[in-house]
């Protein structure tokens, strides 16, 4: 007898296809594309996997795929590409076996599509499976787009990135971008040793090498099942993030603004340095995402973060009793830092919108220093790699307004991760994390 687990594993692809094929066509999100698609918790690890890894591939799958499709001129229709995009990674990507498959995909391609495409499908994943090891690569006289096909990203972000990091480590950031991710952990509430202690050797978990209070581990379920994260222990939250709190460098008893905090992980990083003595405003564009905030606050008794729904650009310093001693503007950017974590990303991107976010930072850059004290200190950070959204926007910034000095980092994070003008950029390919940038400016004036 099948069991109701065999039975909802074998419809695994077919909630793949339909995930897939919302994503597609509405621009859904990976998670939410996915989201109740079933209710066995493997199974949902497993599909996943699945959706991420396919829609991380796909322009490399559609390579291979048209590498064995005969009829020259006519394209594949949407559901017959997207269960032989499932298909093919698969067969190349995972270990599932060759039979499973093979006739898993041809029953659903009937199924989905019509007895007419049970052939064609058939026929592409086989010669695929006997072809494994002698596939065709790409050869379109352009070392940028060979690398784009080849490692499934679009051309303008490969070109971008062997301008400024030449091509090998161009090639180990695009390998980074299409490994299962990672997770960052910080520990609160006892020592990084005791935590890992309770962990256990067999989890995987291992200690930052940068932070103190962070962890890594390459499995996320075997935390959760621990039941640390429920206990506010640990917060799941990656080193880059981590690493511009400790530029932002909050003390206790300091007034501190949070100036794009949805959905709070920061927010939460900076009240816990404070120790429950000061102040700190929260303030976000969008009150759902900040709502998680304050919810989470609540859940883990912290009591001196002041959520505010504003765009800080219509938000008057006359709002508040005194200018803060620390402001972070974790400024919305095109996220290429964290293309590892978001599958969908480098297909939701063009490289003309990069102009069109620099244009939001700056804006956003000239508005939050409007709520930093005489002395004070504001703090500019992204997770992108790109030079406009990052250093040229801070020197523009500097260029504009002669009252701010760029003030290098120096002890708050190893040397590896400050760049030669002082300023943090985490790097994928190098350090394992996710890509990040901050730089601290100090507004001149009397230390309030």
């Amino acid at each position: 007898m099948t069991s109701p687990i065999q039975t909802e594993s074998r419809g695994l692809r077919f909630d793949a296809v339909r995930a897939l094929q919302q994503i597609e066509e509405s621009g859904a999100y990976v998670g939410l594309a996915r989201r109740g698609k079933t209710s066995n918790p493997e199974l949902e690890r497993r599909l996943t996997d699945l959706v991420s890894g396919v829609t991380r591939w796909k322009r490399y799958l559609d390579f291979v795929i048209d590498s064995f499709h005969s009829k020259e001129g006519q394209g594949l229709e949407r559901q017959v590409r997207l269960i032989l995009r499932v298909g093919v990674y698969e067969l190349l990507m995972t270990n599932t076996p060759v039979h499973a498959v093979v006739n898993e995909s041809v029953e659903w391609a009937k199924k989905m599509v019509g007895k007419r495409v049970g052939g064609l499908v058939n026929a592409i994943l086989r010669n695929v499976d006997r072809q494994r090891d002698r596939l065709a690569e790409p050869s379109t006289g352009s070392e940028s787009q060979d690398l784009a096909i080849r490692y499934s990203h679009p051309t303008w972000m490969v070109e971008r990135w062997m301008r400024r990091f030449g091509v090998a480590d161009t090639i180990r950031l695009l390998e980074h971008n299409n490994e299962r991710p990672g997770f960052g952990l910080r520990v609160r509430g006892g020592s990084r040793n005791e935590i890992l202690e309770a962990f256990g050797e067999e989890m995987g978990v291992k200690a930052s090498e940068f932070l103190e209070d962070f962890l890594r581990t390459r499995t996320l379920q075997p935390v959760l099942r621990s039941g640390l994260v429920e206990r506010g222990r640990v917060l799941v939250q990656d080193e880059a993030a981590g690493g511009i709190v400790r530029v932002l460098d909050p003390k206790p008893g300091e007034r501190i603004l949070d100036a794009c905090a949805a959905p709070g992980g920061k927010s939460l990083y900076i009240a816990d340095l404070m120790e429950g003595i000061g102040s700190l405003v929260s303030v976000d564009l969008h009150e759902g995402r900040l709502g998680l905030l304050s919810k989470e606050a609540e859940r883990l008794g912290i009591g001196n973060i002041d959520a505010i729904t504003s765009d800080l650009r219509a938000l008057s310093p006359d709002r508040f009793t005194s200018l803060f001693d620390r402001v972070l503007l974790d400024a919305p950017c095109s996220g290429l830092g964290v293309l590892g974590k978001r599958a969908d990303l480098r297909w939701k991107r063009g490289e003309d919108g990069i102009a069109e976010l620099a244009r939001l930072q700056s804006e956003l850059l000239e508005a939050a220093a409007r709520f930093v004290a005489p002395g004070g200190l504001l703090v500019y950070s992204t997770c992108t790699l790109e030079p406009e959204e990052n250093e040229v926007q801070v020197h523009r910034f500097l260029d504009q307004n002669d009252h701010y000095k760029l003030e290098p980092i120096v002890h708050e994070l190893p040397d590896v991760l400050i760049t030669d003008e002082g300023m943090y950029l985490s790097l994928p390919f190098r350090d394992g994390m996710d890509g990040a940038f901050a730089a601290r400016l100090r507004r001149g004036g009397i230390v309030p």
